[in-house]
């Protein structure tokens, strides 16, 4: 009557880490998952950033263009270039850097979102897993697995630190494995 006693406890002290460890990882995955849903948002208004710059400096260069073909076609045909257009040039020659510059920037900005997004995508993939894993271990009653359902959860909490915390580790295997 004891053994049964002492694996009934036996199975309540695993259901409990379980339990534990499924809700832990709930939350973390859930906070995980508003953050990387606030970077996606941060990515897209960055990238529309960045496509506006680039197709306003395209306009620019196509502005300057067009004026320093007319001053050719007025010098041409022996008339003087008129203040505007030289003043037109002079100011799409100044703007063209500043707004590549800032597409550039855009550019960087996505870039640095992204490692971030990849972050949160990979932990929300090893916290699931760590999850299945741990219910597994429930049904199985077995130790071991719990184990592995902890080394899962916790690298996917590491993910999830790395991005809350703004670290820039990345995780390229599992983004070239999965991307």
């Amino acid at each position: 009557m004891e053994f049964e006693v002492s694996a009934e406890a036996k199975d309540k002290r695993l259901n409990r880490r379980v339990a534990i460890t499924v809700l832990a990882l709930s939350v973390v995955m859930g906070l995980g998952t508003i953050k990387d849903g606030n970077i996606v948002q941060a990515m897209e208004r960055t990238e529309s950033r960045s496509v506006d710059l680039w197709n306003e400096y395209q306009a620019t260069r196509t502005k300057l263009r067009i004026t320093e073909i007319a001053q050719i076609q007025l010098t041409a045909a022996h008339a003087a270039p008129s203040a505007k257009l030289a003043a037109d040039a002079a100011r799409y020659r100044a703007e063209a850097p500043t707004l590549a510059r800032d597409a550039r920037a855009a550019g960087a900005l996505y870039d640095a979102l992204n490692i971030h997004d990849d972050q949160f995508d990979a932990s929300e993939a090893l916290i699931a897993t760590a999850i299945s894993t741990a219910a597994v271990a429930a049904l199985v009653e077995s130790s071991w697995l719990l184990a592995v359902a902890w080394m899962f959860g916790g690298f996917g909490l590491f993910l999830s630190l790395c991005g809350f915390l703004g670290w820039s580790f990345h995780p390229d295997v599992l983004s070239t494995v999965l991307g």
